[in-house]
């Protein structure tokens, strides 16, 4: 059961609707699936229709019982939600911002997430963790627990600027805390095939990464930036947009490997 991040600590790259389409891409293909929103921002909970001022838990309530060691399966079965037949969230908010104070004097600190993610393992196929746009504890508590990484590039000039201080992170975590995890999939996002730029951009990006490196990438399409404002992926709404039907395509290419 693979538990992917995914992550870039710049902003604007496309993690949360690669997030929330690829979970309804492999929804839609019969794979139980659970998204963990975890950006103080709580895009993805909105971007699948749930409403955060409306939910008994959240994340954060989750990594506070993970500090408190209580380990409570209420607070974890209450921060489920259930989106459509194979696809559910831990929703996230504001309140998300106050748990890297929380984490910061724990023991364990870095560990807290990949305890909770455990204890929900056996009952899905995937889960996928959205991350914030930095490199803090909570991004750290995602690469503890995971065990891929998925990392969204924009087809822009600064594409891979920053990118040596995720990879510098990765190798840490990968040595001092959870040796499995390591970057599955590299993703184009954003992608103008008639732009020059573009092309650069992705002839540097697979001369770096070499296979890593999807053989789908995502285009600039206006239908993935009108779903969230849905409560829905693009996916689900505008199943034949160009958007949808390249992260259909990263699901497959995925389920194929």
């Amino acid at each position: 059961m693979p538990i992917w991040g995914i992550v870039n600590q710049k902003g604007g790259v496309g993690k949360t609707t690669t997030a929330v389409n690829f979970a309804a891409a492999l929804a839609a293909k019969g794979k139980k699936t659970l998204i963990i929103d975890c950006d103080p921002q709580g895009n993805a909970t909105t971007g699948v229709g749930i409403d955060k001022s409306q939910t008994k838990a959240t994340l954060f309530d989750v990594i506070v019982d993970g500090v408190d060691g209580t380990e409570n399966a209420e607070v974890l079965q209450n921060s489920l939600h259930q989106v459509s037949d194979n696809l559910w969230i831990i929703p996230s908010n504001i309140d998300l911002a106050g748990a890297e104070s929380v984490l910061l004097n724990a023991v364990g600190k870095e560990q807290i997430l990949a305890e909770a993610v455990q204890n929900l393992a056996a009952d899905f196929d995937w889960i996928l963790i959205d991350s914030p746009p930095s490199l803090g504890l909570l991004t750290v508590n995602i690469l503890a627990a995971s065990d891929g990484l998925i990392v969204p590039l924009q087809c822009e000039f600064y594409a891979l600027e920053g990118l040596s201080q995720l990879l510098k992170t990765v190798d840490l975590v990968k040595r001092r805390i959870n040796p499995r995890v390591s970057i599955e999939l590299v993703l184009l996002t954003m992608y103008d095939p008639r732009n020059r730029l573009t092309q650069q951009v992705e002839e540097e990006v697979r001369g770096y990464f070499g296979e890593k490196v999807s053989t789908v990438v995502i285009p600039r399409n206006v239908r993935l930036s009108e779903a969230p404002s849905h409560g829905e992926s693009a996916v689900v709404r505008y199943p034949s947009s160009k958007g949808a039907e390249a992260y259909v395509a990263l699901a497959d290419e995925v389920l194929a490997r």
